[in-house]
């Protein structure tokens, strides 16, 4: 199950990449809806201490770039 959720998660993160380098934006919303299916698949099949460790650091990063764009940092 493991494998699975990471081969799913890495496809996602692959899609969003190839949807911020192409310009065409039928192409690239097309891009963004595929790899947000796949990223909600691999992280529903990932195990419980991956899918933690993943909103801890999801968590963490918007609490750093929120504290730095409000100054507060």
């Amino acid at each position: 199950m493991l494998m699975s959720s990471l081969v799913l998660l890495l496809i996602g993160l692959g899609t969003f990449w190839l949807a911020l380098s192409t310009k065409d934006e039928i192409n690239r919303v097309a891009a963004v809806v595929a790899g947000t299916i796949s990223l909600i698949w691999g992280f529903t099949l990932a195990p419980l201490q991956l899918q933690l460790f993943i909103e801890i650091v999801s968590v963490l990063a918007t609490f750093f770039v929120c504290m730095r764009c409000l100054g507060c940092g």
